[in-house]
């Protein structure tokens, strides 16, 4: 009786986990298109507006390409809570596909 309920203990905790990873991914990115970037000081102000934002977990500036690349937990955060803090800081963004 003890092996039976240890066996579908295991398989419950197997299906639950495989629920709970099957929800939403732990990271997801989003790149931002921010043409008014145009000087060498510009990605620190976007760069210091992002990480500001709760889940951000990594940045990547391009400033000849006016891009930003962000990694971010979507349980915490959302693209456009991102778009609202370079906006914020006087660089509006566009979410790139």
């Amino acid at each position: 009786m003890r092996v039976l309920r240890r066996v579908l203990l295991g398989g419950l905790m197997l299906a639950s986990a495989a629920i709970v990873q099957g929800a939403e991914p732990a990271t997801s990115t989003a790149v931002l298109s921010i043409p008014s970037m145009t000087c060498p000081a510009c990605p620190l102000t976007v760069r210091t507006a992002l990480q500001r934002v709760e889940g951000v977990k990594a940045i990547a500036v391009d400033l000849d390409a006016k891009i930003v690349t962000v990694t971010f937990d979507p349980r915490r955060t959302r693209p456009e809570a991102l778009q609202a803090a370079t906006g914020n800081a006087g660089y509006p963004a566009q979410l790139r596909p």
